[in-house]
This record gives C-alpha cells, sequence and structure tokens, in this order.
C-alpha cells in the first residue's frame, strides 16, 4: 500500500528526516510515535503529498505521486488520501453536511450525490441529527466526527491523521479511537496516525518510533 524509501528532509540547516524506510501494509493500522520535533508530521505530510523530500521516494499503490504535475497531484490526493488533524480545520460558515460534501465536489460529483453519501456517513458515525449545524454549534467531539466524515466521502484508500485525539476529552477520545478500527473493519482503509496518545498507539497493529528523524526498532 505505502513504501517510502530513503526520505530526506531538511529545512535550512536542520535536518528533519535523514533517511526513512517505511512500509505499510493494505488495511493496517500504523501509530507514528516520538518525541516533539522527531520528524513525525513532516514524514506524515510528504506520505500525504502536501510535502515534497529532498531525497526519497514515496509510492502509494505503486504510483508515485511525486512524478505528477501540480494538477494531476492534487486530484489524486482528493481521490486517494484523506485527512484528519487535530483541530478538526473545518469552514466555520458552513454546516457539518457541507463541510462532508467539500470533498466529493471536488472531485466531481454531482450536489446530489454528494449530499447523498455525505448524508450516509454522518448518519453512521451518528451525526444524522446535526447535519444542519455549523461547527460553531457542535461539541469538539461532533467536529471531529464530521472531520472524519469528510477525510472518507470520497472512499480513500488512505487515512492520515495527525494527533487526532490531541484535542478532545478522555470520552470522546475513546470514541474516535474506537471509530478508526470500526471505519478500518467496515470500509477497509488503511490509516497512519501521529499520535502522543500511548492508548491509541497500543490499539494500532503496529507502532512505529521515530527519533532524530530515523526510525528506531
Amino acid at each position: 500500500m505505502i513504501k517510502a524509501t530513503g526520505i530526506v528532509k531538511s529545512y535550512g540547516d536542520l535536518k528533519v528526516l535523514k533517511g526513512i524506510d517505511l512500509e505499510v501494509a493494505e488495511k493496517e493500522v500504523v501509530a507514528i510515535v516520538g518525541a516533539s520535533g522527531a520528524g513525525k508530521t513532516t514524514l506524515l505530510q510528504i506520505i500525504g503529498t502536501l510535502d515534497k523530500a529532498d531525497a526519497g521516494s514515496v509510492l502509494i499503490n505503486g504510483q508515485d505521486p511525486g512524478q505528477l504535475s501540480q494538477r494531476a497531484l492534487a486530484a489524486f490526493r482528493n481521490r486517494n488520501i484523506g485527512f484528519v488533524f487535530q483541530f478538526h480545520q473545518l469552514l466555520p460558515e458552513f454546516t457539518a453536511l457541507e463541510n462532508v460534501c467539500i470533498p466529493a465536489l471536488i472531485a466531481g460529483k454531482s450536489r446530489p450525490e454528494a449530499v447523498v453519501r455525505a448524508s450516509e456517513l454522518l448518519e453512521f458515525l451518528g451525526m444524522s441529527d446535526r447535519l444542519d449545524h455549523k461547527p460553531s454549534e457542535l461539541s469538539g467531539g461532533e467536529q471531529q466526527r464530521v472531520a472524519v466524515a469528510r477525510a472518507i466521502v470520497n472512499s480513500p484508500a488512505l487515512i492520515l491523521a495527525d494527533e487526532p485525539s490531541g484535542n478532545l476529552d478522555t470520552e470522546n477520545k475513546k470514541e474516535l479511537h474506537n471509530l478508526f478500527f470500526r471505519l478500518r473493519d467496515t470500509f477497509g482503509h488503511t490509516f497512519i496516525i501521529v499520535t502522543h496518545d500511548p492508548q491509541l498507539a497500543s490499539m494500532s497493529d503496529r507502532t512505529i518510533r521515530i527519533k532524530d528523524g530515523l526510525i528506531t526498532r
């Protein structure tokens, strides 16, 4: 599913990643852990095609997105990768339903088709009575479920989550953790999750630790 080879990344004189090799299998839930500044988020951004490595390559289902034009890369990312962030990144002027529809509309789906798909996902996530609520009218846990629905609306094979439970209370954190595995089992997503949360890391199929820009065993 994912094969990263020799990933090197620097910002000025600071070498953040120093030669990362990583493989993730289809439908695997992998946690990436390590101290702040170890390079976890940088690696996630490179895998997600949001940033470019200085050296090395990332293959997603055998394809190297680094060889695509910017326009083709954006389309590839929209179809194949979903993102879940710590602070949700929902658009405040849109309702929960509209936020979830946006990636589907960008992908070229008709509005009725996008609404049906988004409504089904929000119902699956227990949000059927909150479709018309804006983010400011939702709890933190509800906002994160909307963000998860948005991430999977185009049925991407890969979900990348950066500290997804870092801004949630204990109860909502537990619900989110269980949700990731329910989504994997129901829809077959592959998850790569950057986390400081030992509970989420312990639940994953595999934990990868990064220290000083390298994977340690």
